[in-house]
């Protein structure tokens, strides 16, 4: 039986760290929907997320939040918003060394904001220097689409990263809906 407060959506490009990141905050065994990874092209890893992948956290202050983490591919997108449905808010988190990773911040921005008006971004592989972009494109370009939430460079297999994202997007959230604790 699940019991959680609150539920937060883990959303974005596959390989970007979502299962990796509820990983690193659960405390229960998360449950997976991992599959033999069929599309290589866009990411080489062995296994990928095809349903719903769900972890739970307690925090501090007792308040227990339900992490469920999608799919990234946008084959699996019917899914994205059964999963929503009474979340929160979402944690976009993005591969840094994607081929177009503000394209990819753009359409998952623009279609979780379809479901949820709270969000936190998490920029990962930060530390892999495949690719050319600047870390400050993803600032540069909140501000040009006028759009305050909270952007971090994390790693996803860190709970502390991730716990500073989460606890990014439950603050933004309070500050929002005017939520005084």
């Amino acid at each position: 039986m699940i019991l959680q407060q609150y539920k937060i959506v883990f959303a974005g490009t596959m390989g970007a760290g979502k299962t990796e990141a509820i990983r690193s905050l659960s405390d229960i065994p998360v449950l997976l929907t991992e599959a033999f990874n069929t599309d290589q092209e866009s990411h080489a890893k062995m296994e990928t997320t095809v349903g719903i992948d769900y972890g739970e956290v307690t925090l501090e202050d007792g308040v227990k939040i339900g992490l469920y983490g999608t799919p990234g591919q946008s084959r699996f997108d019917f899914i994205w918003p059964v999963i929503c449905q009474g979340a929160i808010g979402a944690i976009i988190l993005i591969d840094h060394n994607c081929d177009a990773p503000l394209q990819e911040l753009e359409t998952f921005l623009e279609t979780f904001q379809n479901y949820t008006d709270n969000f936190a971004i998490g920029i990962t592989h930060v530390d892999v220097n495949s690719n050319h972009h600047s870390l400050s494109i993803y600032k540069e370009w909140l501000i040009g689409q006028d759009l305050f939430c909270p952007l971090f460079f994390i790693d996803a297999r860190k709970k502390e990263d991730a716990l500073l994202l989460l606890e990014a997007l439950i603050t933004a959230v309070e500050v929002n809906h005017n939520i005084s604790a």
